[in-house]
């Protein structure tokens, strides 16, 4: 187990980071650290060659030798010179959010597709980090016996890194095709997708409304490779409940994009619901952070139902003036009235829904037939 320092800089665009820090802490211990020590300096801004500044960068080296820390994990964004000038002062390995979540996807990746997608945004991140490293990399010298033909180091990282994003591309387009078939077949149900904030219970929910014995652990991002079930609402009325990877705040742009076929199982679903962690004080928070996401996945106008999870826990909150269902997937209580909300926001949205169905069909009808010649 790695021990890691971790690093924060809280600015005037960002002055409160405790939040972030535990978030932080909760990622760090799912990738296998052992957190040692935290260091958070206040700052009117990041400083643009250390992100720290030089002197505080030499006192954190000091503060990791006397902490026997191995690992040094950085809340803020790292920019390519910011990273390289850091390594120059820190001698330990420099890992970023970005980095850190990257990581905890990776060790939680475990069918092909999620292995491919977890690869391509790592792929994507070092790509965007290789470009503006520094003019030294950028050529092969400038002196005598450096001088000649051929790629330079950055050159050759760039081309194989664009050649394997391409080939990821290409499998994952073919997976998504193939799960477009998938869906097609089974349209006789409607499909419900869980979505939320990481770690706040989706797949407990899934377990406990489809009584299935889908994976569950109490760790971020436990679940990336989504999970279908067959669930009962009513008597003669079944979905099919879909679960999805868990969203955080500032989700890296390379993780959606790499999960956006994963995701969009949500733009197929019938009705989406909104999970919140009742035992959170930062259920707003995180449920902004979902709203944000969503829209950048153009879900905006997608049915939604708020479900509060986890109202046994002994500090739940109760959601204030909020069309919502409050529900405990470890009791079982509420959850007859999560199916009633199901089955009655499907039955209001149906007519819509028929009429998207139809025009579907008559779209891949025409598309089949194609016009007379």
């Amino acid at each position: 187990m790695q021990r890691a320092l971790i690093v924060a800089v809280a600015t005037r665009a960002r002055p409160r980071v405790t939040t972030d820090l535990e978030e932080l802490e909760a990622l760090a211990t799912a990738a296998g650290a052992r957190i040692v020590g935290r260091i958070v300096q206040q700052r009117a801004g990041v400083d643009p060659a250390t992100l720290v500044g030089s002197g505080k960068a030499r006192e954190i080296a000091q503060s990791a030798r006397d902490v026997h820390a191995d690992l040094l994990l950085v809340l803020n964004e790292l920019r390519p010179r910011q990273r390289k000038s850091l390594e120059g002062l820190i001698p330990l390995p420099i890992v970023d959010r970005t980095m850190l979540i990257l990581d905890v996807f990776a060790r939680h990746a475990r069918s092909a597709e999620g292995k491919l997608q977890v690869e391509l945004a790592q792929l994507r991140y070092r790509q965007s980090n290789l470009i503006g490293a520094g003019a030294d990399l950028s050529r092969l010298g400038g002196g005598i016996g450096t001088r000649g033909p051929g790629e330079t180091k950055l050159e050759v990282d760039r081309r194989r890194i664009g050649a394997r994003i391409a080939t990821l591309r290409r499998r994952l387009d073919a997976l998504r095709r193939q799960r477009a078939v998938r869906r097609g077949r089974g349209r006789r149900e409607p499909l419900v997708a869980l979505v939320g904030y990481t770690n706040v219970g989706k797949t407990s929910l899934l377990n406990a409304l489809a009584r299935s014995d889908a994976f569950v652990a109490d760790r971020p991002f436990a679940t990336l490779d989504p999970t279908i079930r067959r669930a009962y609402v009513r008597p003669d009325r079944y979905i099919r409940l879909a679960d999805t990877v868990g969203f955080i705040t500032d989700l890296p742009a390379d993780l959606i994009e790499a999960f956006r076929a994963t995701l969009e199982e949500l733009r197929e679903a019938d009705l989406l619901l909104h999970v919140l962690d009742a035992s959170s004080a930062q259920w707003a928070r995180q449920g902004e952070a979902v709203d944000r996401i969503l829209h950048e996945l153009q879900l905006d106008a997608a049915p939604r139902l708020l479900v509060f999870n986890k109202i046994d826990a002994p500090h739940a909150h109760a959601p204030p003036n909020l069309h919502a269902v409050c529900v405990s997937a470890a009791t079982g209580s509420g959850l007859d009235s999560l199916r009633d909300a199901i089955a009655l926001s499907l039955d209001a949205d149906a007519p819509s829904r028929s009429t998207n169905d139809r025009r579907s069909i008559a779209g891949e009808e025409s598309e089949i037939v194609g016009p007379a010649r």
